[in-house]
């Protein structure tokens, strides 16, 4: 069978970038070696631990803020087998659409483990071995967690984020080796359920990458949750028993800690997963870090192949892999696409969430621009205090001359979402005052964004 693109990987970045083939009138074929489609993303990372954390917060107001409301309940307990069965179906729902997609755009799903040939031809390892032709295509393998060396991940007491979603019983104490996005978001679900939750993290601060006052405020919130921090400290030993796990780590100062629980999650990022693609075979070497080299086209050292998403450099999000998968379908077919990549937002779903786009503040002052920021708090919000939510602030950065908007950071209910209207604006190379002229509905948390960009504009909130 000969194909005019063949992607290989089916998460959100390869199974997007086949259909924009598709649509583009390419014959497409889609290679996964796993049994459904989505890759890490939809069976084992972004959807199932949403499906988990939504189930915990609802278990978690229940307890703390129902009776506030006048809901009053007795005898509530927490089915983490239900929990866990019902985030199962949210993942088999997800997976089967996407299966629906791909017979509505008529591309052929070939189940196995792509491997190069050459250049033209991929062999395809499964139940059979069949190899196919295909003119072009596009690596979109994805990521696995990485750990460290000297930690022997059991999957037992010693895990990764995926057997993390399968937990049979809520940790006594749950240790967590990094205190990034997954690692706070499932420390969320089980400090919710009853679990005492220690982060451990190597820099000063939590999400380290984003704005260090999403880091702060995050710090605070889920201190509530009964969350335990040693920042600043590097972990040097992890030991586990049947039943316990120790971690050992030492603190920027020197002095060591001891920490034991009976589950320790290994959550210090992802690395890229290009094992058994046979690269060698054309030519396509990768960096230090194992991530393949494209050029601005996304285009591989082979003239045909292209690579989009984990495998390559960049942050390593679902959307932005999607991105990148329409932006190589529309290349392939003789368009211009583009991608702002500093325009990307980056989410974390703990509670409240966390939603960024654009420079930090941090980012600005190591470049030299001049810049200004607005603030403004939730709890000063008529939405937010009748939800009771009122813990967060969203922070605005704007250039100093031309007010431009550089940077939006929003930690606080809904952030998630809020974030694309930043997006949106950013795009079009708004400045603070143009979203601050805006009508914002009230009350709506949206609000918030509109009083940042005020206090951007020459300190103008109203209502702080």
């Amino acid at each position: 069978m000969k194909y005019d693109v063949t992607v290989i990987g089916s998460g959100p970045g390869g199974y997007v970038a086949a259909i924009r083939c598709a649509q583009l009138g390419f014959k497409t074929a889609l290679v996964e070696k796993y049994s459904t489609l989505g890759g890490t993303c939809l069976n084992v990372g972004c959807i199932p631990s949403k499906a988990l954390l939504d189930s915990t917060e609802h278990y978690h107001n229940a307890q703390t803020t129902f009776a506030e409301h006048g809901i009053k309940l007795t005898g509530v307990k927490a089915d983490l087998e239900q929990m866990i069965k019902r985030k199962g179906e949210v993942v088999n729902q997800t997976t089967q659409g996407i299966d629906y997609l791909m017979k509505k755009n008529k591309i052929d799903v070939l189940q196995g483990t792509g491997s190069f040939v050459d250049k033209h031809h991929i062999k395809i390892s499964g139940e059979k071995e069949t190899t196919i032709e295909t003119d072009k295509v596009i690596i979109a393998t994805g990521s696995k967690p990485s750990s460290l060396p000297f930690i022997k991940i059991d999957k037992k007491r010693v895990i990764t984020s995926t057997e993390a979603l399968e937990l049979k019983v809520t940790p006594k104490h749950l240790i967590i080796i990094g205190g990034g996005v997954i690692g706070l978001e499932l420390g969320s679900v089980y400090a919710r359920l009853g679990a005492k939750v220690s982060v451990v993290e190597y820099f000063d601060s939590l999400v380290p990458t984003m704005d260090k006052m999403l880091g702060r405020e995050l710090k605070k919130v889920l201190k509530k949750l009964g969350f335990e921090y040693y920042l600043k400290h590097k972990v040097t030993a992890v030991k586990s028993t049947a039943k316990t796990v120790t971690v050992t780590a030492e603190s920027s100062k020197g002095e060591n800690i001891e920490l034991k629980g009976d589950y320790c999650l290994v959550a210090v990022g992802r690395k890229p997963y290009t094992e058994g693609l046979g690269l060698e075979n054309v030519g396509i070497a990768t960096d230090k870090a194992g991530k393949i080299e494209v050029d601005e086209q996304l285009r591989t050292s082979a003239d045909n192949i292209y690579a989009i998403g984990d495998v390559i450099k960049g942050v390593m999000l679902a959307h932005k892999a999607e991105e990148e998968g329409v932006f190589v379908a529309e290349v392939m077919a003789g368009q211009k696409p583009h991608i702002h990549y500093n325009l990307i937002p980056g989410v974390v779903y703990t509670w409240p969430e966390i939603a960024s786009v654009g420079y930090t503040e941090e980012q600005l002052k190591e470049e030299g621009k001049e810049y200004k920021t607005g603030s403004f708090p939730y709890r000063a919000l008529g939405r937010a205090r009748a939800s009771m939510d009122i813990d967060g602030q969203v922070k605005v950065l704007a250039d100093k001359s031309t007010d431009e908007i550089l940077g939006v950071h929003i930690i606080g209910a809904r952030a998630a979402d809020m974030i694309a209207a930043a997006v949106t604006a950013m795009e079009y190379r708004a400045s603070a005052e143009d979203v601050a002229r805006m009508s914002h509905a009230h009350p709506t948390y949206m609000e918030a964004v509109k009083e940042a960009c005020l206090a951007a504009t020459e300190d103008r909130a109203i209502h702080m």
